[in-house]
């Protein structure tokens, strides 16, 4: 049996908790009805007990100041900030202010409630001006006379405002009219029409046929982009796909007793897709059409980007191959027709330009910031844009660019973020960063052992730092941009009441991987009044999509993991190989590799986490998760049965020829090879030994519903038990939703703790 001792404080919050006070000492953690309940009632337990967790800040227009408001239990104050002085001080005496408002309304204030949560500091005198329900009041910071006054009419935007968008109206109707495009000369209104394009002139109305080729499967398609001269436009033709229609039965529909049905197009790996060709025409009678040589950019999988230089000399786009081998920058000239790679990234497993990629033009493509993996690590380059040639590389180590804030392009200066820099620190942790374009001179911004955000003052003088761990509440600093020095800390988030009320932070925990090369981070989640005792089954919560990494780093006051191991488990979170923000290395593992998961990786940090905490039971390990996390939970119940015994996979994509193209073409390239089938949960399938739960939402748009249907169809044949929840109307995360959750929480309960739930 497992015990626990009292909770007082949590259990004093759980609004209906059988037991008044907390729970008794020698509580069982077996699954009990109270457990649950316990369970349930953490996250409101834990809700509305930190203050201070985050600053809003409000600068004053051309002034090196800000305010924002600070919420601590029912009672707010006004912080006003003189970012130059580096003073901190109350916006305003909030005691004498209530004194005048109270006067001058007869409503009592109390100057820890002051009936707003906005202010606007005017000058000339000095006043500020905030708003009670439907009346607007100014009040004098000298003699604090608080007068009401007659609320502005709001400001409406222009109806004719369009930003930097292409100038275009709207126009539809039959014989395959789209919309229009007027030249920014306003002599000439562009539009496609039954396939081709046209333009027409606005003066006379006459109409230009631009092109003749285009028919049904093979058309230009918009949008249709003037040059600045306008004296030419650009569009794509566009050669159409295989149009993959994934069917879905809507058997409970909300409105109707008769099932609907609906169908959906869902390229998936191998599909024949679309493909865009660049076009220029001249616009004019004698037209003359330029489109992109093909051979520059063969098997695209996206063709993109596409923009005018400024002289309308060329166009340029940006094309990814089929598989993600190359990601490559083209220049179409307007008047020859040559089509000239400009930059060229390549890499024989994969180039992350959805992730990773990053692109900023400089003098209209005289220069080029970008980013690339070649020297193992994601970093920013300065490229010719004329030759093509690499200018000098813009950052440089063993770390991660993670991405720009800004480019200075007179400074000649770009403000980014990263991670991995700081010795002694978790490298996942974001720190941000500025550096000459010529990698000269990087500055840190931000100070402090945890993961950060920033915010800018308008002026980019300043930055509010705030900076947090799992296991670090929140801290805010305002420093100066020019060298992150410290100007002043702003505040320290109080977790006091969150504290009382029984939370306590995850343990951060690292172990080398299967080969020792690799630090491998994760999070270890134990039951709040855990007896060191007692052993405990071990949950793993698995994700391993190579898009990202997923262990948490920032202060949460609550996770869904901790709830799970109120049940009377330990509950894991680990980023093995394969994940992103490490090195190349470590990232591009995944490469035709998905199956793996980084699941050996998982293993050996979890026993070395047992070895030094015996209360880690590694005879009864379960793992769970949702989508990639399905795909991968079900992958290591198959794939190694001697450690994971109990696995809950949801809306799995559990094989990577059923998933959407893109995301699996990304990691598992194409042509789709044998690799695709040996790595499916349906293949291995026969393999189960251990305990599993499927549940799949009916109407998931984002996992085909057949990729879990067809893993059930294998285990019906290889004669396997296991257990299926299919939830009707449901869409993708159905794991998450109550009564997913707690079937799962069941399933765990009855085949780790061996009870029956809620007993």
């Amino acid at each position: 049996m497992m015990k626990s001792t009292a909770i007082h404080r949590l259990i004093a919050l759980c609004l209906f908790s059988p037991i008044i006070g907390g729970i008794a000492a020698g509580a069982d953690y077996q699954g009990t009805k109270t457990d649950y309940e316990r369970s349930a009632a953490l996250g409101r337990s834990f809700a509305d007990k930190v203050f201070k967790d985050r600053i809003t800040s409000h600068w004053l227009e051309d002034q090196p100041r800000f305010w924002y408001r600070n919420d601590v239990r029912g009672k707010k104050e006004f912080i006003l900030v003189d970012a130059e002085a580096g003073i901190r001080q109350p916006a305003f005496d909030h005691q004498r202010l209530a004194t005048q408002l109270t006067a001058a309304t007869g409503e009592t204030f109390q100057a820890d409630a002051l009936p707003f949560d906005r202010v606007a500091f005017l000058t000339e005198p000095d006043r500020i001006r905030f708003r009670i329900e439907d009346a607007d009041w100014t009040c004098d910071l000298e003699s604090y006379e608080c007068t009401r006054v007659e609320s502005p009419a709001e400001t409406q935007p222009s109806a004719n405002s369009r930003g930097d968008r292409p100038e275009r109206r709207g126009r539809r109707g039959g014989g395959g009219s789209t919309q229009d495009y007027l030249s920014p000369d306003r002599a000439y209104i562009a539009f496609i029409r039954e396939h081709n394009v046209f333009a027409r002139e606005t003066g006379d109305g006459t109409v230009l046929q631009l092109s003749q080729d285009g028919v049904e499967g093979d058309a230009y398609s918009g949008p249709i982009l003037w040059s600045p001269d306008s004296q030419k436009l650009a569009v794509f033709k566009v050669k159409a796909g295989e149009e993959r229609l994934v069917h879905y039965i809507d058997a409970a529909p909300d409105d109707q007793l008769q099932p609907k049905h609906f169908t959906r197009v869902y390229p998936k790996p191998g599909d024949v897709i679309e493909t865009r060709t660049p076009c220029v025409f001249t616009v004019g009678w004698y037209s003359k059409r330029m489109a992109a040589d093909t051979a520059q950019f063969p098997n695209p999988f996206n063709v993109r980007e596409l923009r005018w230089r400024d002289d309308g000399s060329a166009v340029v786009f940006e094309a990814i191959e089929r598989g993600f081998g190359y990601h490559r920058v083209l220049e179409l000239s307007a008047d020859s027709g040559l089509t000239r790679v400009v930059i060229n990234e390549e890499s024989d497993t994969f180039v992350d330009a959805y992730h990773k990629g990053f692109r900023h033009d400089l003098d209209d493509g005289a220069e080029i910031v970008w980013a690339s993996e070649r020297d193992g690590w994601n970093h920013l380059y300065l490229y010719d844009g004329r030759t093509g040639k690499v200018i000098n590389q813009v950052t440089q180590g063993p770390w991660v660019f993670r991405g720009v804030e800004s480019v200075d392009e007179k400074k000649r200066q770009v403000w980014f973020r990263a991670c991995g820099r700081e010795p002694g620190q978790d490298p996942y942790f974001i720190h941000y960063y500025r550096i000459n374009l010529d990698g000269t001179d990087i500055v840190r911004l931000t100070e402090g052992g945890g993961t950060h955000s920033v915010q800018f003052s308008p002026d980019r003088r300043f930055l509010i730092d705030s900076y947090s761990r799992v296991d670090l509440a929140p801290v805010h600093t305002l420093r100066r941009s020019c060298d992150g020095s410290l100007v002043c800390h702003l505040e320290t988030a109080d977790i006091t009441d969150l504290q009382a009320a029984g939370w306590k932070a995850p343990e951060p925990f690292t172990a080398k991987d299967r080969d020792g090369g690799f630090d491998i981070y994760g999070l270890i989640f134990r039951p709040l009044e855990m007896d060191p005792n007692k052993v405990y089954p071990v949950i793993e919560q698995i994700y391993a999509g190579p898009q990202d990494s997923f262990v948490p780093k920032a202060f949460q006051p609550f996770f869904r993991m901790q709830a799970l191991a109120e049940l009377g488990f330990i509950v894991v979170k680990i980023d093995g190989k394969g994940t992103s923000n490490r090195s190349r290395a470590f990232h591009h593992f995944c490469y035709k590799n998905l199956a793996d998961a980084g699941i050996p990786d998982r293993i050996a940090w979890m026993e070395a986490a047992a070895a030094k905490y015996p209360e880690m039971d590694l005879e009864r390990v379960g793992v769970y998760g949702g989508s990639a996390g399905g795909q991968s939970a079900l992958g290591a119940l198959l794939q190694a049965p001697e450690f994971y015994k109990v696995a809950v996979a949801d809306c799995g994509c559990h094989d990577n020829r059923m998933d959407k193209i893109w995301w699996n073409e990304l990691w598992m390239d194409w042509p789709v090879g044998p690799h695709y089938a040996e790595q499916s949960n349906v293949t291995m399938a026969h393999r189960l030994q251990g305990k599993l739960f499927l549940t799949v939402g009916e109407l998931d748009t984002n996992v085909d519903p057949a990729s879990t249907m067809q893993v059930v169809d294998a285990l019906i044949k290889a004669d396997k038990d296991f257990d299926l929840l299919i939830v009707p109307g449901a869409n993708h995360g159905i794991g998450e939703s109550p009564y997913a959750d707690r079937r799962r929480s069941d399933f765990f309960v009855r085949h780790l703790l061996e009870v029956e739930p809620r007993q």
